[in-house]
């Protein structure tokens, strides 16, 4: 069976970056958008048997000069869900270089593994996704890396995998480290406002859920006593993780407006609301209002590099797709919000 040009480097990764820039944003990116192919490449791989010199995946790290330190196998169905890799000495390298990186996958339609990756699917959706054992395994290597006195490394994850890697970047900031992050895809769990073309309607719907959700909040924050968080919102204003969107992509075309309207309700001069409501869902108020057990919105940030693709994509597959952000060609917009 002949593998798909996407899974080959040398037809479809980034040949352009013969040299690596650590202080080129574009170069960051591609880096970590390659490593993130890795993983889903070590998995197919494994799908198909590829052994060897047959194997496709090492070219997706060895062009940038890191090696495979160790995989992360998911402990329910023994895939491949994620990767440390290792920066090896060479020229390029400067402070700058990340020492290891540590990528997370996305879903895998096809194979063994697409039941489980479903499976954690819905855990995100249903804001559960830290109990799950695929990510104790992802968490603990975060904070083994941390504990041999390295703090010099990257999270990287695409769909499914940028939750993990959102969500083990968060657990870090408890412990005061705040790690770069580049997430491809995040998934967003919301009404998909940002999909309506008619920009009043829009604006019009975000600003009328920005006060029920605010109100809400309020209203069960004072029922409940006031319990605090696991993590306070403002605690995490410091961690600038870098998200990479497509508006073509519904699962994650809500941090668009997500950003977007909180910055003009400050200009409105109702900053106030809109900060309240952005670190609330109306899911999670109701499980509080109804006593039962809540948990941190996983998707919600108070601060973000944001970098939107707006190259028109053919179709969801094109705009959810990690290729599109190694690639020289697209027309990438960046602003950077902070809580």
């Amino acid at each position: 069976m002949m593998a798909p040009e996407r899974d080959n480097f040398e037809v479809s990764g980034p040949l352009h970056l013969t040299t690596i820039d650590w202080t080129d944003v574009d170069h960051r990116r591609s880096v970590a958008a390659s490593m993130v192919q890795g993983v889903y490449v070590m998995q197919r791989d494994l799908q198909e048997n590829r052994q060897g010199s047959e194997a496709l995946a090492p070219p997706w790290w060895n062009f940038f000069h890191f090696e495979l330190h160790s995989h992360l196998i998911d402990d329910a169905d023994s895939s491949i869900f994620g990767a440390i890799y290792k920066s090896k000495p060479n020229p390029s390298s400067t402070p700058s270089t990340p020492s290891h990186i540590i990528a997370f996958r996305g879903t895998v339609t096809k194979g063994d593994a697409f039941s489980r990756d479903l499976q954690l699917d819905l855990h995100f959706v249903q804001n559960v996704l830290h109990q799950s054992s695929r990510f104790q395994i992802a968490i603990q290597a975060v904070r083994n890396l941390v504990a041999s006195g390295n703090q010099n490394f990257w999270l990287t994850g695409h769909s499914l995998g940028s939750a993990m890697a959102m969500l083990a970047g968060k657990n870090m900031v408890k412990n005061g480290i705040f790690l770069e992050s580049h997430l491809f895809n995040p998934p967003f769990v919301s009404a998909p406002i940002e999909n309506i073309k008619n920009k009043k309607v829009k604006h019009g719907l975000r600003i009328a859920s920005s006060f029920v959700t605010a109100g809400l909040a309020v209203a069960v924050k004072i029922k409940n006593n006031n319990q605090q968080r696991n993590i306070p919102f403002a605690d995490l204003a410091a961690w600038v993780p870098c998200l990479y969107v497509n508006p073509g992509d519904h699962i994650c075309s809500e941090y668009i407006g997500y950003f977007r309207h909180r910055r003009k309700m400050e200009k409105m001069g109702v900053g106030v609301v809109e900060r309240l409501a952005s670190q609330h869902s109306i899911g999670g108020i109701f499980m509080d209002a109804i006593g039962k057990e809540s948990h941190d919105p996983l998707h919600l940030l108070p601060s973000a590099n944001l970098t939107v693709n707006l190259s028109r994509a053919r179709d969801l597959k094109e705009a959810h797709g990690v290729h599109q952000w190694w690639r020289h060609d697209q027309q990438l917009e960046s602003r950077t919000y902070r809580g």
